[in-house]
């Protein structure tokens, strides 16, 4: 069983000390669930090189200016880390023994995929997330940022997910990254279209299309719409185009680290997936889904967490 999604920072802390006992400590919780493998993930944003590289890329005209007003503070308050720094922490977890391997979240940049590919070509990472955590300017999963969660009541729902599903199939086919990281994130705040299916095709197209696996996480049941992602639809909609998976709980902070493992084994089971994608120098490797250290559990996915 693997936690492939993992940050060192809660979003509200920056400039915080990178430490080799921390990284012990999210293994411990891991492995204590049953977790064999875990990765590092941090934002690319939050670090000073992407900064230099892509720093203002929402000012391009078409973002209205209290999105770029609410990004530009977003992205200054956040890119303060060193790329090097991180990789070397990380690096150094994995000589200690440590059962991790170094990764990046890789937010999606609109026609600047392959300048993000050429920066990060120069690092030892072993795997690469895809994620889209906005639409032009438009942050809409920042549930704390009342800006881009107003957004919400002037934009049609099924507008939002079609440029959403736009921006993962250009993510999918730069090749950037080797896993789309929660891939139906844009129904975090609980704004679902009555006929989802169309995009659920779509993304399931994008990922079987360019040979990325899909990630299945318990950050969802954490988020005001209180399902894992993707939805089930999607999910089965992966493993019928033979999408491999990822497990993750996009932990920010000790807590969440390996959030709700048994649950994700369940739905792993109730689909027919008894076999996960790891990753070493961004070459995938089979990792089988362990049992649970507490023996079998009944899926609750009903049950929601705040």
């Amino acid at each position: 069983m693997l936690d492939y999604h993992l940050h060192l920072w809660p979003h509200h802390e920056h400039d915080t000390p990178l430490r080799l006992e921390q990284l012990a400590e999210y293994c411990e919780q891991a492995q204590a669930a049953g977790v064999t493998e875990l990765a590092l993930t941090e934002h690319l944003y939050r670090f000073r090189q992407a900064d230099a590289l892509l720093g203002g890329f929402w000012d391009d005209g078409r973002v209205p200016p209290a999105l770029a007003e609410s990004m530009a503070g977003y992205w200054k308050f956040h890119a303060t880390a060193d790329l090097d720094a991180y990789v070397a922490c990380a690096q150094e977890a994995k000589e200690a023994g440590l059962p991790v391997v170094i990764g990046l979240e890789v937010d999606y940049y609109e026609g600047r995929m392959d300048e993000v590919a050429r920066l990060l070509g120069g690092y030892p990472f072993d795997v690469l997330l895809g994620s889209v955590h906005w639409v032009g300017g438009w942050r809409f999963d920042d549930l704390d940022d009342p800006v881009s969660m107003g957004e919400w009541s002037v934009r049609e729902v099924d507008a939002c997910w079609d440029a959403y599903t736009a921006a993962m199939e250009e993510l999918a086919a730069s090749g950037a990254c080797d896993v789309l990281a929660h891939p139906d994130l844009i129904k975090v705040a609980g704004y679902v279209p009555d006929a989802p299916a169309e995009w659920w095709d779509r993304i399931a197209e994008a990922a079987a299309s360019s040979g990325m696996a899909a990630e299945l996480s318990s950050s969802g049941w954490r988020k005001p719409v209180g399902e894992q992602y993707p939805a089930r639809g999607l999910l089965e909609r992966f493993v019928a185009r033979r999408v491999p998976l990822t497990t993750a709980s996009d932990a920010h902070h000790l807590d969440h680290v390996a959030h709700r493992a048994d649950d994700l084994r369940a739905l792993l089971a109730s689909v027919g997936v008894g076999e996960l994608r790891g990753y070493r120098a961004r070459s995938p490797r089979a990792v089988p889904v362990a049992p649970s250290p507490a023996g079998p559990v009944p899926l609750t996915a009903e049950r929601s967490e705040a």
